[in-house]
């Protein structure tokens, strides 16, 4: 078990939060361990279950808390402001492998798709959760191509909401495709694929 001097509710409950993530990721939720949680936290199941139902109201809490806000800062948030999101979107998908291909993406996968592809079918709870970061992000997008149709980079013909939706399904699935493979060079080349794509919607 992990050394801690901090013991105040709020850190204990974060630490937890991250360990769950962390090993929900690694392992799916249903091959979750919460010895494993326990343990990464440093802390004991007598702190989980003072800060959470069960199991499974941890993971609600690291959907809301751990993986919306970080899919929102990485990639909603570059996009909220967006006047040419053709550009933009191509810098964060860009950013987006290269973190992938640094942090463990290419072998666990998306955290948000895996979570949706183990748990949607079995937890509608779940499957309500992961939703919101879906729409969210659908959102996010569709707004920042009907300002890119206003300024000229997008062309008028585009339906907004269409291309959101189209989007944010092709990524699951080059994220999903690239856990599979392991391939650096497929995810790259699916990436090369949804940006000429994205050439296309200019005017």
């Amino acid at each position: 078990m992990r050394v801690t001097t901090n013991r105040s509710p709020e850190n204990t409950r974060q630490r937890i939060l991250d360990a769950a993530f962390d090993e929900f990721y690694k392992n799916g939720f249903q091959g979750g361990s919460l010895n494993r949680i326990v343990d990464d936290a440093g802390t004991t199941k007598g702190a989980v279950f003072h800060h959470f139902k069960g199991k499974k109201d941890l993971g609600y809490a690291v959907v809301r808390e751990v993986i919306h806000p970080r899919f929102k800062q990485q990639w909603s948030d570059p996009l909220a402001n967006s006047t040419d999101p053709i550009t933009d979107l191509k810098r964060i998908f860009r950013q987006g492998a290269k973190r992938e291909i640094a942090t463990g993406g290419l072998v666990h996968g998306c955290p948000l798709n895996n979570l949706a592809q183990e748990m949607s079918p079995l937890d509608e709870k779940f499957r309500q959760a992961l939703e919101k970061v879906y729409v969210a992000w659908r959102e996010t997008m569709a707004a920042a191509f009907d300002r890119g149709i206003k300024a000229g980079k997008v062309r008028k013909d585009v339906s907004p909401p269409k291309v959101a939706a189209f989007i944010v399904a092709a990524q699951a699935g080059m994220a999903g495709t690239a856990k599979n493979t392991q391939d650096e060079a497929l995810l790259l080349q699916t990436s090369h694929a949804l940006f000429d794509y994205l050439d296309s919607l200019k005017p």
